[in-house]
């Protein structure tokens, strides 16, 4: 993929290099253009270097006068199959919102019909301002996507939303960018369960399993990238992917009323989580002291989450679910499908 890195001014510039570096490690060709600001924090030769193309805009060494001189902005606006801004300051994101250009890099994304992808980046108070969110509502609404800001330490001192985001997740984001949809979900609201569930005995111990949730992250994760809008509710500890809708859970009941609250908007549900079958009977307020001798164990079953969806489905609704077997995969799995009241999907 043909990358334009737009680096705008502020502290998180810096981590333009990294990106632009991995990016380029993974195989895209990757152009870097960079405002007057941002030439304060990061220098053209660092992005030069790590990407093996000149750094446009704010580059004295890049020369005005040079053979075959091309209109700059319509030049690169055309080149790029992608145009990605990190760090997005208030300052750019007002600017395109509102049709306005006075540099290289905002006549670009003017000119530019390629895709649009802004990682911003700015204090709190400022990323809050009703102004700067009209303007990421009035991107959104050309089609820009976004990689939000997270909560962290700011470099103003201040605690907040305003960080930019890891870059991991905006190169995901960016290669994401460039993955075709899939029609028949694009638009379409998924609801995927993902992760264990934990039965509480007192609050020190617990009931779970060895499950860690990762294959339904990654089912959320390649639905999203397919065009769907996935809704995640998640036990465990793992890492959400940008741009999936999340629910954190912990007992199996929790998930099945996060589930029945998403389910009568949803077109269909994909149920990786691997849900604790059993829960104590009953819970201790304190910790349970050891006792001499043998001690009982008393559990009572949890909520099937699956069939309780299926009684309450659409016909139009569908289901996938995954059955966690130890011995005779497949004959348990289609005994557990015969006793569904759904129907195979497919």
């Amino acid at each position: 993929m043909k990358i334009l890195l737009g680096v705008t001014g502020g502290i998180a510039a810096y981590k333009a290099a990294d990106l632009a570096r991995m990016l380029v490690k993974r195989g895209h060709q990757v152009r870097c253009c960079l405002t007057d600001a941002g030439s304060r924090f990061i220098t053209p030769l660092t992005l030069a270097t790590l990407t093996g193309e000149p750094c446009f805009g704010a580059n004295p060494d890049y020369h005005e006068w040079r053979p075959n001189p091309k209109v700059e902005h319509v030049d690169l606006a055309r080149w790029a199959d992608l145009v990605a801004v990190v760090p997005a300051t208030a300052d750019i994101l007002g600017k395109t919102a509102n049709g306005l250009a006075n540099d290289l890099l905002s006549t670009i994304l003017l000119a530019t019909t390629a895709k649009v992808l802004w990682a911003p980046a700015m204090n709190k108070a400022m990323w809050a301002h009703p102004a700067v969110q009209a303007n990421v509502a009035t991107l959104r609404g050309f089609g820009h996507a976004f990689v939000e800001p997270i909560e962290g330490m700011l470099a103003c001192g201040e605690e907040g939303a305003g960080k930019l985001a890891e870059v991991g997740d905006i190169l995901e984001a960016i290669e994401g960018q460039g993955r075709a949809s899939i029609p028949t979900l694009v638009g379409k609201h998924i609801l995927v369960t993902a992760g264990p569930t934990r039965e509480d005995l007192d609050p020190v111990r617990t009931l779970t399993n060895r499950a860690s949730g990762a294959m339904g992250i990654e089912v959320a994760r390649a639905l999203r990238d397919s065009g769907a809008q996935v809704h995640l509710v998640v036990g465990g500890e793992l890492a959400v992917p940008q741009g999936i809708e999340a629910f954190r859970v912990r007992s199996a009941q929790d998930m099945l009323d996060a589930c029945l609250s998403l389910w009568p908007r949803m077109d269909g549900v994909v149920a990786a989580a691997a849900v604790a079958d059993q829960r104590p009977d009953s819970f201790a307020d304190q910790k349970a002291k050891k006792q001499e001798g043998p001690e009982t164990l008393v559990l009572v079953r949890t909520p099937d989450i699956l069939a309780t969806l299926a009684q309450a489905r659409r016909p139009e609704q569908w289901a996938i679910g995954f059955a966690a077997e130890s011995e005779n995969h497949l004959a348990n799995a289609t005994q557990k499908l015969q006793k569904s009241v759904w129907m195979p999907c497919c």
